[in-house]
């Protein structure tokens, strides 16, 4: 399954131009501005977009992916952009990143496997230090009807890898949630996030 899905990003990411477009992610940046810079993490990163944002405010970034494809572009966008970012290509369990080290995670967009991602988000969780930031944006369950109408608008095709408010409160549980709901969006992002979606959004604050 790993080497399935490192195949797709390696091929969407080698195509031309930014499949996400190279702008940062709109909750990221509505959501990223109210707090002190630190270190933040960025998982399942892609072409880089969010992480050289971040590291455009200030922040000490670090990204990972499976695709060596996308980390090559996002080295590229930084380097453009005149930031340093650490990008690491692999899987969590394949990285040594110490509990209670970064400021802020983000995840944007990050689908994990449905048998992985409680899991993962668990263990992203350990990473935050108490009174970090995590801040997501990613695909609902619903909208799956929204994708059937316009398929244009992207997102994975199977239920099980999109989220719903209770998972996501169940998945960070230890969070004081700033916001948490589910939301039907205007989406431009490059090739393959265009039109109307729903997402879930989420602000939560790890609990001392």
């Amino acid at each position: 399954m790993q080497t399935h899905w490192r195949e797709f990003w390696n091929e969407r990411y080698a195509e031309e131009g930014f499949a996400y477009g190279h702008q940062p992610n709109d909750f990221l940046v509505q959501t990223l501005s109210s707090y002190n810079t630190g270190k933040i993490l960025f998982p399942a990163e892609g072409e880089g977009r969010n992480a050289v944002y971040a590291a455009q405010l200030g922040w000490e970034v670090a990204a990972f992916d499976l695709s060596s494809s996308g980390q090559q572009k996002a080295m590229r966008l930084a380097k453009t952009h005149q930031v340093s970012i650490h990008y690491q290509v692999g899987v969590l369990s394949e990285l040594s990143f110490p509990d209670a080290s970064f400021d802020a995670i983000a995840l944007i967009y990050a689908h994990f496997p449905s048998d992985q991602k409680s899991m993962l988000h668990r263990h992203l969780l350990r990473l935050l230090k108490p009174g970090g930031v995590v801040i997501l944006e990613a695909f609902s369950k619903t909208h799956l009807d929204f994708q059937a109408k316009n398929p244009q608008v992207g997102g994975p095709k199977d239920i099980g890898i999109l989220h719903s408010v209770e998972e996501i409160r169940s998945d960070f549980k230890g969070c004081t949630f700033l916001q948490l709901n589910e939301e039907t969006i205007f989406l431009s992002e490059g090739k393959y996030h265009n039109g109307e979606g729903s997402v879930i959004r989420m602000v939560g604050v790890k609990d001392n």
